[in-house]
């Protein structure tokens, strides 16, 4: 990989282990499902000239997918950040959805994995199971179903994904907005007071900062950036390091939130890291062309 590529992997990284951080800290201002329709909102305001129809036939899979990786996976981490005392928890959780689509994908795709990639995904779920171990996990079970919850959606519109056609990076973007705000919307009105969000403009600026960040910087510079690499690689080539994300998460919550993760929290989420790994470094294995 070119310097200049593995820099710009390096900087998603970056933005999206930031993105934690931030959406912790504006849901310390605003509600968490107020705090999705804000950012989508500002990512549908960004991205409005790229909205495009999709392909005849696609639209009940570019639904499903908005809906699983959109308004359910956001409104659920969101709301989980919301109630929990740390990052560094949420960050290691999340990647179980890799496993999750991995196992989604054998049981409704007809996908077939070995004995190695099972004995990754049995790794990465014994992780989860030492983390729920953790005091600190033990304390906030509410924050942990919420987050499994979370990344399961997102394994579902992963898998939902591989068969959506003719849609770019931006469109897609765009089309999640569109899509989720509805949803969103009516999840606000019921479970909280989205209006309160317009009367404290001046009061929050960082909260306000928060929001852009997660939309822009996050949203539409981390997810372009990661669109246009994968167009110029493997895509397990790149995923390997996109495993910086939890442990660059972990770090800025240490440093910036004052998280202290116990052994069993830090071994547990190690497990799940090498069990996502050995499924990626498999899955490039399997690709290779085979001597004739």
């Amino acid at each position: 990989m070119p310097l200049n590529h593995a820099l710009l992997l390096l900087l998603i990284c970056l933005l999206w282990a930031g993105n934690f951080l931030a959406a912790a800290f504006a849901v310390r201002t605003f509600e968490p499902i107020t705090f999705t329709v804000l950012r989508f909102g500002l990512v549908l305001l960004l991205l409005l000239p790229w909205l495009r129809f999709p392909a005849e036939g696609q639209w009940l899979r570019l639904i499903s997918c908005c809906w699983t990786m959109g308004a359910i996976h956001f409104g659920l981490v969101f709301f989980a950040l919301d109630r929990s005392a740390d990052l560094s928890s949420i960050a290691l959780l999340m990647q179980i959805y890799i496993p999750m689509s991995t196992v989604l994908a054998v049981l409704f795709l007809g996908e077939r994995v070995g004995w190695r990639t099972t004995s990754g995904i049995l790794l990465a779920f014994g992780g989860v199971l030492l983390m729920g171990l953790d005091p600190l996990v033990l304390r906030q079970l509410d924050v942990l179903a919420l987050v499994l919850a979370s990344a399961l959606s997102l394994a579902v519109g992963t898998v939902l994904m591989r068969n959506l056609k003719g849609i770019g990076v931006f469109s897609f973007q765009a089309w999640n907005a569109v899509l989720s705000l509805p949803l969103l919307l009516i999840a606000a009105v019921l479970l909280e007071s989205p209006l309160s969000a317009l009367s404290q403009p001046i009061a929050t600026p960082l909260a306000w900062a928060a929001v852009s960040y997660s939309a822009i910087a996050a949203s539409i510079i981390g997810h372009g950036g990661f669109y246009w690499l994968i167009q110029r690689h493997e895509v397990n080539k790149i995923t390997p390091y996109l495993l910086l994300v939890p442990l660059l998460s972990v770090l800025l919550g240490i440093m910036a939130w004052g998280d202290r993760p116990g052994p069993r929290l830090l071994v547990g989420g190690g497990l799940i890291l090498a069990g996502v790994l050995w499924i990626t470094l498999r899955a490039r294995w399997r690709q290779r062309p085979r001597p004739a």
